[in-house]
């Protein structure tokens, strides 16, 4: 009897002990996980939202700042975080910068009025305008004039005969394709674009014979074999990429924004996104360079 009673005791203390250190391995764990959770890098990016819980977060005084799905996470991260970061130091507000990982969460959050500052192209600048009381800020400096081109060797000498034909572009909503698909009114009697994955993609693609056409920057086709194509319709000059401010900012802080943009340090906290983009600097922008430029986005879904 009296050996059982040790027995009972000795298993008691194990059971105890087991305890203490279950204890002790979950506050481990749930101390590592707080040090994850708030790791500093990733606490001002922002996981897609719902609508209720951005309008939640704006009510507390903070604003979204996003662009269209480009790179990796960790890519668009490190051009953009610098921007939502300098924004805060100069303004005093909270800006966050939000991640979109496609084109329908960006384009469906951006028409929901979630993003308060908003870097994109020309048409989604137009849109914004005429539709969300948008303001545009400051652009990149050069102007874009996309090209349609087919080959030399080719029997299409207008832009009208590639309805019905397959074109090789980054598809819509980049503006390249949005502004070949913007003259034609017609959706049944319109190219189809073959999706490409860059210019250089598109190009390749033309002189394989698997397209009737390519669309791309003028600069673009500036650096190719031009004697390998003929251009057979040339767009009017767009803006370049551009950052908006929406309503919820005022006009003083729309200001401040546009000024932390332009200043040096902004230089510095657009460097990479301008590299990425071609080196240009910014420059202020105004309302009228954006006049009718929505339009080009009529058959997008989220855009009517």
């Amino acid at each position: 009897m009296r050996s059982f009673s040790k027995l009972s005791y000795l298993l008691f203390g194990l059971g105890l002990l087991g305890a203490a250190l279950y204890a002790a391995a979950g506050a481990a764990d749930k101390a590592t996980n707080t040090k994850v959770a708030f790791n500093p890098p990733e606490r001002r990016v922002s996981a897609p939202l719902s609508a209720a819980a951005a309008i939640a977060a704006k009510d507390a005084g903070t604003f979204y700042f996003s662009a269209p799905p480009g790179g990796s996470y960790r890519e668009d991260v490190a051009k953009y975080q610098p921007i939502a970061d300098h924004l805060s130091r100069v303004t005093g507000k909270r800006f966050i910068y939000q991640y979109s990982d496609n084109w329908l969460s960006y384009s469906k959050n951006m028409t929901a009025g979630i993003y308060d500052v908003v870097f994109d192209g020309p048409a989604f600048n137009g849109w914004r305008i005429e539709r969300m009381n948008h303001a545009p800020l400051v652009k990149l400096t050069d102007e874009v004039v996309f090209v349609v081109v087919a080959r030399s060797d080719a029997p299409i000498t207008q832009l009208k005969q590639l309805a019905g034909h397959r074109v090789c572009a980054i598809p819509a909503p980049d503006a390249g394709a949005l502004s070949l698909l913007s003259q034609f009114d017609n959706p049944a009697r319109q190219p189809v674009i073959a999706e490409a994955k860059d210019w250089q993609d598109s190009y390749k693609r033309l002189m394989e014979g698997k397209c009737a056409g390519s669309v791309m920057p003028q600069k673009v086709l500036s650096t190719l074999d031009r004697k390998a194509v003929k251009v057979i319709y040339q767009h009017k000059p767009l803006p370049n990429q551009t950052f908006s401010a929406g309503p919820r900012l005022s006009q003083e802080l729309k200001d401040r924004v546009r000024d932390a943009l332009l200043s040096a340090s902004g230089k510095e906290a657009t460097a990479r996104l301008r590299n990425d983009l071609g080196g240009g600097d910014f420059v202020p922008a105004t309302p009228a360079e954006y006049v009718g430029l929505g339009k080009m986005l009529k058959d997008s879904l989220y855009y009517y």
